[in-house]
């Protein structure tokens, strides 16, 4: 499933304008400690975290994701999106809580394979 599909779908709205969202989304990963990110997503997943610093970006960065979802309603720091653009991670909001959340990506068909 390709990212701009996710942010129609489920009405993301993004916070990185001019980022391709073109991009394959091969899974999805819920956690809010970057340790776990690093140790257990995979390369092509989107990100779910309510986690809103800079750091994000380096993890998402590192790991090759898709994106990264900000949960409630987070906003990210000014840093972050600089730093989201200068490395080419999308960053998208939704209003929607974790669990349901993942529940729509869960239903949509992504996976954590």
């Amino acid at each position: 499933m390709k990212l701009q599909e996710l942010v129609e779908k489920l009405s993301l709205e993004v916070k990185t304008a001019g980022i391709d969202l073109n991009r394959e989304v091969t899974g999805g990963y819920v956690s809010d400690l970057l340790s776990d990110v690093i140790g257990n997503s995979k390369e092509g997943f989107i990100w779910i975290t309510l986690q809103i610093h800079l750091n994000i970006v380096a993890v998402a960065s590192l790991k090759g994701l898709s994106g990264i979802i900000l949960v409630n309603n987070r906003m990210p720091d000014q840093d972050t999106l600089k730093k989201a653009l200068e490395e080419n991670i999308p960053i998208m909001t939704s209003s929607l809580p974790t669990f349901e959340l993942v529940g729509r990506l869960y239903t949509l068909g992504l996976r954590c394979q």
